[in-house]
C-alpha cells in the first residue's frame, strides 16, 4: 500500500523490521519507506530486550532520511507515540479506547496493560545522511508476556481489526502527526497531545534507572520528552530514560 508520501514493502519472516530498514538505508534507500512483516525472528525492544513476534500482530518500521535537524530528533518519540495512540484508538471499541493511555516514554496501556512498543534507532551513513528508523509493534491478536509489565492485545479488548487494516490506519496517523511535528517546529502541540493522553500525571511513580530506583510524583514531561519527577524534598529531577512503575 502507499500513503501520501510513503512506500511500503510487505515481508514474511524477517529478523527485525528495524534491521531491514537500516540495511536498506545503508544501501542508499531514499527513505519514506514502511516495512511490515508477518513474523520477526529477532524482534527487539528498548534496552536490548526481545520482542516476541509471532504472526497475528503488527510489526512495522518506517525509514526516514534526514527527517529533522539532529537536535530536534529528541522530540520525535513524542510524535511517534501520539501517532500510534491515534491508530490504536481508532481500532478499539469506545470503552476500551477510553482506557487507552500513554505510559512514559512511549508504551501504550489499555486498562494498565501494555499493548504496544516503539523502538527508534538512528545512524549516520558514510555519505553524511542520517537514517532514522521508527519501529512500532502492536499486539493485535496475541499478547506475549513482556516481562516487566502485564500485557493485553486489541482482540482481547473487543477489536476485530486485522494487522493489515491497523497498519493502513497507522500510515495515515503517522503522516498527519509527523506533519504537525514539522521537523521539531511543532513540538509544543505534540507535547500537549502527549500529556492529554498520558497515564499517571500527578501520581506517585517509581522509576528504575540502571543504577538505582527513584520515587516521586510524575510531574509531566519537558519539551524534549524527558520525565519530570517531583521529589519528596521539594526538588525536581529530569529523567531521560528509565522504566516507570505506578504505585
Amino acid at each position: 500500500m502507499r500513503g501520501p508520501d510513503f512506500r511500503h514493502i510487505e515481508l514474511g519472516d524477517v529478523a527485525s523490521t528495524n534491521l531491514e530498514c537500516m540495511d536498506r538505508a545503508r544501501s542508499g534507500d531514499e527513505g519514506n519507506l514502511w516495512i511490515t512483516a508477518v513474523r520477526q525472528t529477532g524482534g527487539r525492544a528498548r534496552r536490548g530486550r526481545s520482542w516476541v513476534s509471532e504472526p497475528g500482530n503488527l510489526y512495522s518500521s518506517l525509514l526516514l532520511i534526514d527527517p529533522a535537524p539532529w537536535a530536534a530528533l529528541a522530540s520525535l518519540p513524542l510524535a511517534v507515540t501520539v501517532a500510534v495512540e491515534a491508530a490504536v484508538s481508532s481500532a478499539l471499541p469506545a470503552e476500551a479506547a477510553k482506557a487507552l493511555r500513554i505510559k512514559w516514554p512511549n508504551d501504550l496501556l489499555i486498562g494498565g496493560r501494555k499493548t504496544s512498543g516503539i523502538l527508534i534507532e538512528a545512524e549516520q551513513m558514510p555519505d553524511g545522511r542520517r537514517a532514522v528508523v521508527i519501529g512500532c509493534g502492536i499486539n493485535v491478536a496475541h499478547r506475549p508476556e513482556a516481562g516487566l509489565y502485564p500485557t493485553t492485545c486489541l482482540a482481547e479488548q473487543g477489536s476485530a481489526v486485522t494487522p493489515q487494516d491497523l497498519f493502513a490506519q497507522l500510515v495515515v496517523t503517522m503522516d498527519s502527526v509527523l506533519s504537525l511535528w514539522d521537523q521539531g517546529r511543532g513540538v509544543a502541540a505534540i507535547r500537549d497531545a502527549w500529556i492529554e493522553r498520558a497515564q499517571g500525571i500527578g501520581e506517585p511513580v517509581t522509576v528504575n534507572l540502571p543504577d538505582r530506583q527513584i520515587s516521586g510524583l510524575f510531574d509531566g514531561i519537558d519539551i524534549e520528552g524527558r520525565l519530570m519527577l517531583a521529589l519528596p524534598d521539594g526538588n525536581r529531577q529530569t529523567i531521560a530514560s528509565g522504566d516507570v512503575f505506578f504505585s
